[in-house]
């Protein structure tokens, strides 16, 4: 199946209580193995056109587009500079389906549960409101270069950044360089050059530490995650202002460092819990690896909540399938990713008509659900 004919399936609505986990392994056959041939040959990029053509790459997206603010100067510049790259993109074609909008999807998250739920709010929003999805998996500073080009090569009029690309730089600056709409989930710093949906991080983490402390708990571990991601940080910063507000300590040993991923929850569970005494609980910044805590604790003989209470933030599916369930943060992630379409949609639909479109952060409610896997302090 080809790239386009993948973006056109995965945008048929789904049931918002449907497989995630199918959409998820559509979107890595679409963004991770299907390549366009010019791509894999090496061919030329927006950036390598811009170059020749001594334009800037939002010039040569908007002349890609058929954005007639373009001068007819730098237009045949950008014309010239594609014939003699041999840069392969149909404008006349894209010209001719400008009717039909495409949201572009670029995603790195290492949390199949969260890319799950994301994929089912986007999936969802795009049916119902009559657009297409395509989807491009990137991981290091070069592919991101990459994955960009290609959604701009297929039509893409705006472009969806769910997190950790939500939080680099270098993407965030590319997007920028181009000029296309684009908004960012999940962010705790959203960027004034666009528009983001996100929640509080830091007051959600805040209400999950009061929970704790209620119980009784006084000694708690905290697993971090991903130190480039936003929201770590304030999660993080909640645990801390939420332990030294209650008159606690918290030692070095008590915090360990994961990566959002369920591996690395593994990791950070270990060392937490091999030490000579163990926290009565411990808060993980994410399911995935709350829900890793919950296997070492097992494989280590010791009853979740009775011996070990653990918590983790998102709400992600994985909070319902371990056992015990997850007490966690609820972060509306099929909601956020649904309001982020929505919104670039409209930018979309602004610029097309030649309006201004002012950026919006639109901020989510978060919600605290209280599940099996805690209880009071003994």
């Amino acid at each position: 199946m080809g790239r386009r004919q993948a973006g056109r399936a995965l945008a048929r609505p789904v049931d918002a209580g449907g497989d995630g986990q199918a959409a998820l392994r559509w979107a890595r056959r679409d963004g991770g193995q299907v390549k366009t041939a010019h791509r894999e040959a090496g061919g030329a990029t927006v950036w390598d056109v811009a170059r020749k053509a001594g334009v800037s790459a939002m010039t040569v997206s908007r002349v890609i587009n058929g954005n007639t603010s373009v001068s007819v100067k730098n237009r045949e510049k950008v014309m010239r500079a594609i014939g003699e790259l041999n840069y392969e993109v149909n404008v006349a074609a894209r010209a001719a389906r400008i009717g039909t909008l495409r949201v572009g999807l670029l995603y790195s998250n290492p949390s199949e549960a969260f890319l799950s739920a994301f994929l089912v709010g986007a999936l969802t929003e795009c049916g119902q409101s009559g657009a297409h999805l395509i989807l491009e998996h990137c991981d290091n500073l070069k592919s991101q270069r990459k994955a960009i080009d290609r959604l701009i090569d297929d039509g893409a009029d705006g472009i969806l950044v769910p997190p950790p690309l939500c939080d680099s730089k270098s993407a965030l600056k590319m997007l920028a360089e181009l000029g296309i709409p684009s908004v960012a989930v999940a962010t705790a710093r959203p960027s004034p050059q666009m528009s983001a949906v996100r929640i509080d991080d830091y007051e959600g983490a805040l209400t999950m530490m009061r929970h704790l402390l209620a119980l009784g708990h006084t000694d708690i571990g905290f697993i971090k995650g991903d130190p480039e991601h936003t929201p770590t940080q304030l999660r993080y910063q909640a645990f801390i202002d939420a332990m030294r507000g209650a008159g606690l300590d918290v030692p070095a040993e008590r915090v360990a460092q994961g990566m959002f991923t369920y591996r690395s929850g593994l990791l950070a569970a270990r060392e937490l819990l091999g030490q000579a005494t163990r926290p009565t609980a411990i808060f993980a910044s994410n399911d995935d690896m709350a829900a890793a805590v919950i296997a070492v604790a097992h494989g280590m003989h010791l009853q979740v909540p009775d011996d070990l209470t653990v918590c983790g933030f998102d709400d992600t599916p994985v909070a319902t399938t371990v056992w015990p369930e997850l007490t966690t943060i609820h972060q509306p992630i099929t909601d956020m990713a649904r309001s982020a379409v929505a919104l670039l949609i409209e930018h979309v639909r602004a610029q097309r008509s030649g309006h201004a479109y002012d950026r919006r952060h639109q901020l989510m409610p978060y919600t605290l659900v209280v599940r099996e896997s805690t209880s009071g302090a003994e």
